[in-house]
């Protein structure tokens, strides 16, 4: 066990502050690794403020982060992936029983026995575990990647959360050259929706409330923009979409977008709005089109997501910031004021 700097809550309503932390020592399959970067994910708001109390409470301290990219530092007598010096990087999860038929197919993501990268219990050193606002961790070699060289890091950190929950519904659904694909809400997820689809050949429309955002849409790669309360631009494109990824985690009308389906068109919900959304069955049952929602990916389809990237240079849009400033970042990443993720620049917290 050695000890590491980082930042973590000690209670809902307490600020992020330095403080130390316990990590386990290598074992024989173990990568530990440096951390460069850590994006800032809605879901560490909500995780730190305890506000999904109902279905994972918060265990303080709690110190957030998934979207991990660092540097190799040491491996274990077994590793065979990874040697020091190599670039690595750790999404949501640590860890799973890699037995159950949801491992055993490469989808850890739906595993019921999975170790989140915080906040899940901690087999090796108790309590539980503590994520990326660190300067280390320690992680078995299944649940670590390969991370492109030609990528900028910074970029690269929202990758290994934002970017695979909407990489992955999109393979999932067969996006290809030639489909039409709309993406809801041009957000955190959303920039990254435009991105993909457009690099595997989509014709892309974003759906926006905000006409200020067009302009941006496009530079994403977006061919059309759409603005979502003109009830004109929305009937133009009725019954025409293959597919449309839903970013949105505000309460809004999804009927309006099941009405652009076409028959056997699909809709994916990756935002979380804290309503229940009312879902007219007559627009699905009439041209047979499904509604679904979609976590993250597993490990095989999030490193197929990362080499795609480094194939075609797509990271997020970021803003970096120092640790320091994290709590400010918070409270900005309540207003949306944020083009399009934080990501920490973990020198930083050297300082501290």
């Amino acid at each position: 066990m050695y000890k590491a700097k980082a930042y973590s809550a000690a209670g809902a309503t307490a600020p992020l502050a330095g403080t130390t932390i316990a990590r386990r020592d290598i074992a024989g399959h173990d990568v530990q690794i440096e951390i460069l970067f850590c994006g800032i994910c809605h879901s560490d708001l909500h995780q730190v403020r305890n506000e999904w109390k109902s279905v994972m409470p918060t265990v303080y301290p709690c110190v957030p982060g998934h979207e991990i990219v660092g540097r190799v530092t040491r491996v274990g007598s077994a590793v065979t992936g990874f040697k020091p010096g190599d670039l690595a990087a750790v999404g949501c999860m640590v860890d799973s029983d890699r037995t159950c038929p949801e491992c055993q197919s490469g989808l850890e993501q739906f595993c019921p026995n999975g170790t989140l990268t915080y906040n899940s219990p901690d087999k090796h050193l108790g309590g539980v575990t503590y994520g990326g606002y660190s300067d280390s961790i320690v992680v078995d070699q299944r649940f670590v990647l390969q991370v492109p060289g030609n990528l900028n890091l910074a970029g690269t950190a929202p990758l290994l959360c934002a970017g695979i929950t909407t990489y992955s519904p999109m393979r999932h659904w067969g996006v290809t050259k030639g489909k039409k694909v709309g993406i809801v809400g041009l957000g955190g997820l959303g920039h990254m929706g435009v991105k993909f689809a457009h690099a595997l050949g989509a014709h892309v429309v974003v759906f926006t409330t905000s006409p200020g955002k067009k302009e941006d849409a496009r530079r994403l790669g977006a061919d059309e923009v759409v603005v979502s309360r003109h009830a004109d631009e929305m009937q133009r494109h009725a019954g025409s979409f293959d597919f449309i990824l839903d970013a949105v985690s505000a309460d809004h009308d999804i009927n309006a977008y099941i009405q652009l389906l076409r028959r056997d068109g699909n809709i994916t919900l990756v935002g979380a709005p804290e309503k229940p959304l009312a879902v007219p069955v007559f627009g699905l049952i009439f041209k047979r089109r499904s509604l679904s929602g979609s976590p993250i990916g597993g490990i095989p389809e999030t490193q197929e997501m990362l080499n795609f990237c480094g194939e075609h240079n797509i990271t997020a849009d970021v803003e970096v910031i120092p640790i320091q400033k994290v709590n400010e970042a918070y409270a900005r990443l309540l207003k949306s004021d944020v083009k399009y993720r934080f990501s920490i620049d973990m020198a930083s917290l050297k300082a501290e």
